[in-house]
């Protein structure tokens, strides 16, 4: 099996505060040791702005810096997140498959940005599942047709558990059409251990979003939130050692942001939104929020607000890049 050096690199929704357009993004990456950009995506009206003439300069200046590139602005939940009506998602995917195939790559990521369960109005996730399912496999052409995998971020509407059933659903296997942007710390806020998660989807996994964070219990509540990478309590070493195990390339994407996100666990509506949790995986993120608290209480390892991140990103997004190659520069020194 031939193995690939992981290269580190940002998505560039760590620098969203700063509104920077693709070539601009690929300046700042170079000039800040970053190895590559995964583009989450640009709202449509940006998007204007892509013509094929200007998707080629990025590309030419990506190779000509040595720079890996993935694109975003991929969909796979076809329903409005706020009022769960029939969704189009079509000619978006079909649009986000034509800017990729005119960069070159072959990875689109997909992010619904839906918090479903947190609405206890929200439909079952079984019922979104078989939406997506029927979806995707109506579009499987758009990205088959041009060697593309729409790579499904680990967020906030699919357990691994349920993303492993969406590809039965949709009857593919690893390395096919659609696949995984593994996001490290989103894990957390879906209580999933993230080691034994991403053993879980590791055929999948066609890129990440490497993010650290912690995890915090009170008051019968979970709070998650990211964190500068290495000051957190997420395993990366071992998250990159199962990466680089599969011998295929997979980038590794610094995101980074501010907030926090609330987990109602006392609430018995909540938890049964989650019925693949297991006593022993919960067990496991109990034992991340006792280590959570103790190196909050060593270290000053505390939550970044939202409002603060402005003016943080570059630092940190500066920061994460170098800590990132520190962590797997030792692995595999």
């Amino acid at each position: 099996m031939r193995m690939y050096r992981l290269k580190a690199g940002i998505d560039n929704y760590s620098l969203h505060p700063m509104e920077m357009m693709p070539l601009e993004m690929l300046k700042w990456a170079y000039d800040n040791g970053a190895e590559g950009v995964a583009f989450s995506g640009y709202c449509d009206e940006k998007r204007e702005e892509f013509s094929s003439s200007y998707l080629r300069d990025v590309k030419n200046l990506a190779d000509d810096l040595g720079l890996y590139i993935e694109w975003g602005c991929g969909q796979h939940v076809p329903m409005d997140l706020a009022t769960f009506t029939k969704k189009d998602i079509y000619v978006s995917n079909r649009r986000a498959a034509g800017e990729a195939y005119g960069l070159g790559v072959n990875i689109i990521r997909s992010c619904s940005g839906g918090l479903m369960r947190w609405k206890k109005d929200s439909p079952a996730t079984e019922t979104i599942l078989k939406e997506a399912a029927k979806e995707l496999k109506k579009q499987a052409s758009i990205f088959r047709d041009c060697g593309l995998v729409l790579a499904i971020e680990t967020h906030f509407e699919f357990t691994t558990f349920e993303l492993l059933r969406l590809f039965e659903m949709c009857e593919v296997e690893p390395g096919d059409y659609l696949g995984i942007c593994l996001d490290t710390m989103n894990l957390l806020t879906m209580l999933e251990e993230p080691v034994s998660a991403t053993e879980r989807i590791l055929p999948w996994v066609v890129s990440s979003h490497i993010k650290d964070g912690g995890i915090i219990l009170k008051n019968k509540k979970i709070t998650t939130f990211p964190s500068e990478i290495g000051k957190g309590v997420i395993d990366i070493d071992a998250i990159i050692r199962l990466l680089h195990s599969t011998g295929r390339q997979i980038n590794l994407s610094v995101e980074d942001h501010g907030g926090s996100f609330l987990i109602p666990v006392n609430e018995k509506w909540f938890l049964e939104r989650f019925p693949d949790l297991t006593a022993d995986e919960y067990r496991r993120l109990l034992d991340l929020a006792a280590i959570t608290e103790e190196v909050m209480n060593k270290s000053g390892l505390k939550i970044t607000g939202r409002a603060d991140w402005p003016s943080l990103c570059e630092e940190r997004t500066r920061v994460n890049i170098s800590a990132l190659k520190s962590i797997r520069d030792k692995t595999f020194q």
